[in-house]
């Protein structure tokens, strides 16, 4: 019989890609976690890990063993829903992770909702890239990740995830508000505009420049950055024009105070929406605090 903890281990050099990542996010010693894995080598009767260069490389045993891991910690997590669902408890701590505006627009006021309802639960809340949500939900370092999928680069799809949809926020055009314009600008009315822009290789990024593309322009890109309430505010000050989500402008204005009166909105020549959804590992829905978390959430995002 395999020891469930070694298992683990296994699971977590794979999942993270080395020795000393899977030791770190453990909270072990290196040395100790390549202990443990030598004695599941004993076990197994078989080589699990190669060396290749600095890193590690899963043989194909230790990929079988993997797989089979992820099913049984898929099962023991159903296991401790059922049970938590049977006593009708909200309670314990749940991890969460969530992307910028929906930090500073939809989280707090579900936290808030949470306290007022389920005291006994703790929820601790750490702000995260979209692109590394569902990694670090499969890792098992949350046990909710808030995502997003714009319309040229949805979201990565895992068998090992379930998804609901807390619902659309619109994609718009803002540029700086000029008291001569008798119209909003369109996209192509802004080639020769200064952009802020996300980074390229960000699914919000990516979107940006392609709509750009598909008006006809190349756009000259002069602030890049993952801070969306920045490239909100960069805008208000007549430093650049920017695509960005409705939500945006309101977690810049929660977080920053910045006046919507100096920002001119339009809409695009083809209207599109980036989805909001919440994500959580499969077997872990029935659990009254994922439940909860999940209702909080949507309540507060139909609220807004």
């Amino acid at each position: 019989m395999f020891s469930l903890r070694r298992l683990r281990l296994l699971r977590e050099v794979a999942a993270r890609g080395s020795l000393a990542a899977a030791a770190a996010a453990l909270g072990q010693d290196p040395s100790s976690v390549s202990h443990q894995l030598k004695i599941l080598e004993t076990e197994a009767g078989a080589v699990l890990l190669e060396r290749v260069g600095r890193g590690v490389r899963l043989t194909e045993e230790a990929q079988i063993l993997v797989t089979r891991t992820e099913a049984v910690l898929r099962e023991l997590e159903a296991a401790e829903a059922e049970i938590a669902e049977v006593r009708h408890r909200v309670g314990g701590t749940v991890r969460i992770a969530a992307f910028q505006t929906a930090l500073h627009t939809i989280v707090p006021g579900a936290l808030a909702r949470l306290a007022g309802d389920h005291p006994d639960l703790t929820v601790i809340t750490t702000h995260i890239r979209t692109e590394d949500a569902v990694p670090a939900l499969l890792a098992r370092d949350f046990d909710l990740v808030l995502q997003e999928d714009y319309p040229s680069r949805p979201a990565r799809r895992d068998e090992g995830v379930e998804t609901e949809v807390l619902g659309d926020d619109e994609l718009c055009l803002i540029t700086p508000r000029t008291i001569d314009a008798e119209a909003p600008p369109s996209l192509a009315d802004c080639a020769h505009h200064a952009w802020a822009m996300e980074p390229a290789d960000t699914r919000a990024g990516h979107w940006s420049r392609a709509e750009c593309r598909r008006a006809g322009f190349e756009p000259a890109v002069h602030t890049e950055s993952s801070d969306i309430v920045l490239l909100v505010r960069l805008v208000s000050l007549g430093l650049a024009s920017a695509l960005v989500p409705r939500l945006s402008l309101q977690a810049a204005a929660a977080s920053t105070g910045t006046d919507s009166g100096t920002i001119t909105t339009s809409r695009l020549p083809e209207p599109a929406s980036r989805r909001l959804s919440t994500a959580i590992r499969r077997g872990s829905a029935r659990a009254p605090r994922i439940i909860a978390l999940r209702a909080a959430l949507a309540d507060e995002f139909a609220g807004l």
